[in-house]
């Protein structure tokens, strides 16, 4: 059954969420996950070369020779990868600076690649941009969360703000990548229990009403 035009969105954000349900994109969610400003800096980044990218790959998609189809995603991606940190060195030079390395590397994110190959190389424009916007806001959210918690228990703040009284003394570790690998542990751990009870659930109902 074909997904509506509103599922297409948040499917990325659900069921597909690329680092919380398909861990994918690990690398630079545990990076650039020491504040929420990076994080939701890297997830704009992302989602704006997603959704270009899967548009473009979709219109061409009828004229791309299989065999080379790989190293034209490569230069349609990193295109895009080129035009937004351009755009980032010029509009927010200190996001840019401190994300560093992390934005060229996002010609190389597993997630644009798998989008790419899953499905904007198999359906029509407006779907793939959908399905892009739908694995970015997916990854934004994810960055968002994990960096959110990172900052507060790290550093007792959040976007720069105190939040946790003059008292708190910062989880210093929260804010190392052995403090990232924690956190993403943790949520994926939880949602993997709240959908084992949901099953569990579903079955219950399942067999009371046969």
């Amino acid at each position: 059954m074909q997904r509506t035009l509103v599922q297409e969105v948040t499917k990325g954000i659900t069921i597909e969420n690329p680092v919380f349900r398909l861990l994918l994109g690990l690398c630079p969610s545990l990076a650039v996950t020491t504040s929420l400003i990076n994080g939701l800096g890297m997830g704009v980044a992302a989602t704006f070369v997603l959704i270009c990218s899967n548009g473009m790959l979709s219109l061409i998609r009828g004229i791309i020779p299989p065999k080379i189809r790989i190293p034209i995603y490569i230069i349609v991606i990193a295109t895009f990868v080129s035009i937004m940190e351009m755009m980032m060195e010029v509009y927010t030079p200190a996001l840019h600076k401190a994300l560093g390395i992390f934005v060229p590397l996002i010609a190389v994110n597993c997630i644009i690649f798998a989008r790419a190959e899953i499905f904007a190389g198999k359906n029509g424009v407006g779907r793939s941009m959908l399905d892009g916007l739908g694995a970015g806001l997916g990854f934004t959210l994810s960055l968002a969360i994990l960096a959110g918690i990172r900052e507060i228990l790290g550093d007792g703040k959040l976007l720069g703000y105190p939040v946790m009284g003059q008292s708190y003394e910062p989880i210093l570790l929260m804010i190392l990548p052995a403090g990232g690998f924690f956190i993403l542990g943790f949520l994926v751990a939880a949602l993997k229990l709240y959908d084992l009870r949901a099953e569990a659930k579903k079955s219950v109902l399942l067999a009371s009403n046969p």
